[in-house]
């Protein structure tokens, strides 16, 4: 009870600072300026390529495009698509079990729903036939399949729409098995949070003490938004009396508690969650999935409107505030694995332009 009323208090604070901010950007949240603005992030990003296609980095980004794509209906987008589908010839990257490897063929899935071309997604086929058949092996630390957070976002989805689009509920099987192992390795029940991976645990045999400055545990922010992301991108598959929905949407609605009471005032998200006065910057990839995530729960009605949308106005206030001059998504965080990264105003990565993305799909949807 004291917890529903300190977020319904820290809502309406919220919408107030969120009205007053929101009459000064009316513009920002028209149609036509969130289209607009998506395809500028887009186009830019398509311009400056970076990593093997197929690469999880641009997993995430090409997640963005088809959502881009959904948005606006541009056929130069499906072209960018289908040719990086012909480079990577429809195939998932070379690791087998490795959920990073996966996360591309989520947009090969996508596409086959709107062409109908059966190459699109015959690799991935053969490739899940190989990972069902053949045993993980683990190395003594990584023992788990999914050993890390960021995994939740690269393949549930991939596999959950392999499932949907096959009318073949064994990938879900698989993929509910593998989310629940990663869950009981890295779930936080105090914080509603998760750990990055073991390394970020705290009080576990062998493993060395991580924290923050300020003394707290250590929740990069990237990685919990890679799980929101997922959550939601298999949310969004499921159907309604699927037997283990109940566990996704439950896991979702306590991150999204969570992640409501961490937003920053300038409503984005700082890279080390718990420790924000360490990380001034607001940092656009994890801020992304969020405002995605949170919008996505607002649209189907799994998030209180009162009490989430103006969360979300304020993020995307925020997230348009990361758009440089030239269009690229600025104050992205590097690759890495937690919050240790310095960034700024001209970096940049794929999966940041592709968080922006998913979050004006969501966003444009909203009343």
């Amino acid at each position: 009870m004291k917890k529903t009323i300190i977020l319904l208090l820290a809502a309406i604070v919220l919408g107030g600072t969120v009205q007053a901010q929101k009459a000064g950007n009316e513009k920002l949240f028209k149609d036509s300026y969130i289209k607009k603005t998506m395809k500028m992030a887009l186009d830019w990003q398509l311009e400056h390529p970076k990593h093997e296609l197929y690469d999880w980095t641009n997993g995430a980004f090409y997640a963005g495009v088809f959502a881009a794509y959904e948005t606006t209906g541009s056929k130069k987008i499906w072209k960018a698509m289908y040719e990086m589908g012909e480079a990577n010839e429809w195939k998932p990257g070379p690791r087998l079990h490795h959920a990073d490897d996966h996360v591309i063929c989520q947009t090969y899935i996508d596409m086959y729903r709107v062409s109908g071309e059966e190459k699109m997604i015959e690799p991935f086929i053969a490739t899940m036939d190989e990972f069902m058949k053949t045993p993980y092996k683990g190395d003594g630390i990584r023992e788990k399949t999914w050993w890390w957070c960021d995994a939740l976002f690269m393949a549930p989805p991939a596999f959950v729409k392999l499932g949907m689009t096959l009318d073949d509920d064994k990938y879900l099987k698989l993929s509910d098995e593998l989310w629940e192992e990663t869950y009981d390795l890295l779930w936080d029940k105090e914080h509603h949070l998760y750990a990055r991976d073991m390394g970020y645990k705290w009080n576990e045999p062998g493993i060395e003490e991580k924290k923050e400055a300020n003394g707290k545990k250590i929740f990069w922010s990237r990685g919990n938004g890679w799980v929101m992301g997922g959550l939601v991108r298999v949310l969004s598959e499921l159907p309604k009396d699927y037997p283990n929905r109940d566990f996704y949407i439950q896991n979702y609605k306590e991150m999204a508690a969570k992640i409501l009471s961490l937003q920053q005032e300038d409503g984005l998200w700082r890279s080390s969650l718990l420790d924000p006065e360490s990380y001034p910057g607001g940092e656009a990839s994890g801020s992304g999935f969020y405002c995605y995530a949170l919008a996505w729960g607002i649209n189907n009605g799994i998030l209180d409107k009162a009490t989430y949308l103006p969360a979300v106005e304020k993020a995307w206030v925020g997230l348009n505030g990361l758009i440089q001059p030239d269009g690229h998504v600025g104050w992205c965080q590097p690759i890495g694995a937690d919050p240790r990264k310095n960034f700024e105003a001209e970096s940049w990565e794929v999966y940041g332009t592709g968080a922006f993305l998913l979050a004006g799909s969501e966003v444009i949807k909203l009343d």
